[in-house]
């Protein structure tokens, strides 16, 4: 394992199922386990999984200042967010290029947590903290276990009273097996699912105690990495590698704009005010290219980096790619040249082991409607 300065306290159980815990964000993650991922993946389609996505970073801000903090650092309107309400955001620089994406947890009137993953957020807050009232707090010992999937209500449900009336992006502060916790309807996996932030000391009683009693419904720990075929095909993007950070233009400076990402829809009707929202703005209809999903013939998946052909043109980049044994489909996220981003445009993923005939394909692959994580009741 690479070493970490952060630390897992389910990285025992992580071991036992075969993981060498692989460093991200700082932290040693089950990148796999003893067994086959594509079990995982359906198990949090048709029924549930339970995840430790701990490496995740939480930061706590507290004060009169911090809604403004935060309004600076993110794309998000704060005044609609209520005690109780979260919402996805993205931060930029200067030049209106991502720098990161964080869910932004309202606790209480002048009380929030930021979570994010390996990107500058925590630095993105701490410049625009700076001379005003309020305290930033980074939590190492907040643990965040991911239970994803249809039936991970049913489970809930035994435990938690209301939580089947929680709606999607919204938390609740209560009690898991008399433990404290904070339940939150989100997850990276375009099902219904919901992470439980619980202290550190009781992350072990949790995660046994989840999986144990949910064995009956087919509940399964479930690897960090799973969640790369869950994204592919629910458009969920990784940092840093669907984006230039990976894939920098020749010279130019790294960082995309949130019109080429797709993730425009995270800046707020009308905000300005935020971090490079100028240039944010000016950027608008200036996309270098679009990410966008091809689906490939036969059943062997892009290669992460695979060149994209039309017509012996190179004209784009595989990301992330999977073969999905339920929809019997291999697809991919790939950054495509504005021109090609279209449904049903021929090309070619050039992978290492050889060429693959394959077609555009709009995001989301699977639930465009986003029937399925917004589900009531």
């Amino acid at each position: 394992m690479t070493a970490s300065w952060r630390f897992s306290v389910l990285a025992d159980r992580h071991r036992a199922l075969g993981s060498k815990l692989e460093d991200w964000s700082g932290m040693g993650t089950a990148w796999s386990y003893d067994k086959d991922a594509d079990e995982e993946y359906v198990a949090i389609r048709t029924k549930a999984g339970l995840m430790d996505v701990s490496g995740l970073k939480k930061v706590h801000l507290n004060g009169p200042h911090a809604a403004h903090v935060i309004d600076l650092a993110t794309t998000r309107d704060v005044r609609k967010i209520y005690p109780g309400k979260s919402v996805y955001a993205c931060m930029l620089n200067e030049a209106g290029k991502f720098t990161d994406d964080c869910v932004v947890y309202r606790i209480a009137p002048n009380s929030w947590m930021v979570v994010h993953g390996s990107g500058t957020g925590h630095e993105e807050l701490q410049k625009a903290a700076m001379g005003r009232d309020l305290s930033i707090r980074f939590d190492d010992d907040l643990h965040d276990l991911s239970l994803q999937g249809p039936l991970a209500v049913d489970y809930l449900a035994r435990h938690v009273p209301g939580i089947r009336d929680l709606p999607y992006f919204h938390h609740m502060q209560t009690r898991l097996f008399e433990l404290p916790v904070m339940i939150s309807r989100t997850g990276y996996t375009g099902e219904r699912g919901y992470e439980i932030f619980c202290r550190g000391e009781d992350a072990p009683t949790i995660w046994d105690r989840i999986l144990d009693e949910g064995a009956e419904l087919g509940i399964i720990p479930c690897r960090f990495t799973t969640l790369d075929m869950l994204r592919v095909e629910s458009y969920l993007l990784f940092y840093p590698y669907d984006n230039s950070q990976k894939y920098p233009f020749e010279n130019e400076g790294p960082g995309d704009t949130l019109w080429e990402l797709g993730l425009d829809f995270t800046v707020s009707p009308g905000k300005t005010g935020f971090r490079g929202a100028e240039e944010h703005y000016r950027l608008k209809g200036k996309e270098r290219f679009r990410i966008f999903g091809i689906r490939l013939e036969g059943t062997a998946p892009a290669e992460e980096g695979a060149p994209i052909f039309r017509d012996g043109r190179q004209v784009g980049v595989a990301t992330c790619g999977m073969y999905s044994p339920l929809a019997k489909a291999s697809m991919a996220i790939a950054r495509l040249d504005v021109d090609c981003a279209v449904p049903d445009v021929e090309l070619e993923v050039r992978n290492a082991s050889g060429p693959v005939r394959a077609k555009a394909h709009p995001l989301p692959f699977d639930d465009p409607k986003k029937l399925k994580r917004t589900a009531k009741g």
